[in-house]
């Protein structure tokens, strides 16, 4: 496994500043790094971080946030397509979302290089992790169906009992009001 970079280590509370100086504009990456380095020192912590490995973690940073813009933007997107009723359509669109993820990782896992036992391990506990998500995903998906299937069939039958009930209340005998508590529920 390789080293974990002296940004992933650094204290929470130091770590959050370092993050919050990255995001204005008005503070570079040097004077980021000098802040960053005097508030180890005041915290009496013996590490040190280098101006490389600020920018190799601003450009993280940068990458991740694109992506989440970008995801946002699709999300928001799709949400404006389904509407005022975005409940089913939205978890459909995560599950498919996650779907595509679960792929790409499968990819990247299969040009990992399995020689090494720890990478070889680490791999396999991704699989692993990864089949676990994706089993999760597809019931999750199988409920939501399901579930989105009794609403409907409850409201139906809902509304066809209104419907019946206020047929009978215009005056129509029980048979006519039948009649139009089928139409309702579409049965012939």
């Amino acid at each position: 496994m390789p080293k974990p970079s002296t940004i992933e280590i650094l204290p929470p509370d130091i770590k959050a500043n370092l993050q919050a100086w990255l995001q204005d504009p008005r503070i570079t990456q040097e004077e980021a790094t000098r802040r960053t380095n005097a508030l180890l020192d005041l915290a009496g912590v013996p590490e040190r971080v280098t101006k490389s490995s600020v920018n190799r973690y601003a450009v993280r940073m940068a990458e991740v946030g694109e992506k989440l813009k970008q995801s946002r933007e699709v999300a928001q997107m799709y949400i404006s397509q389904v509407g005022a009723a975005p409940q089913g359509q939205t978890g459909l669109l995560i599950n498919e979302m996650l779907r595509t993820m679960a792929f790409d990782l499968t990819l990247k896992i299969q040009d990992a290089d399995i020689a090494d036992p720890e990478i070889m391990a680490a791999t396999i506990d991704q699989v692993k992790a990864l089949a676990l998500a994706v089993q999760r995903l597809e019931q999750s998906a199988t409920i939501n169906v399901k579930r989105e299937a009794e609403i409907r069939k409850s409201a139906l039958a809902d509304a066809a009992e209104a419907v019946e009930k206020a047929a009978v209340q215009q005056g129509l005998n029980a048979e006519q009001a039948a009649f139009w508590r089928q139409q309702v529920l579409g049965v012939q």
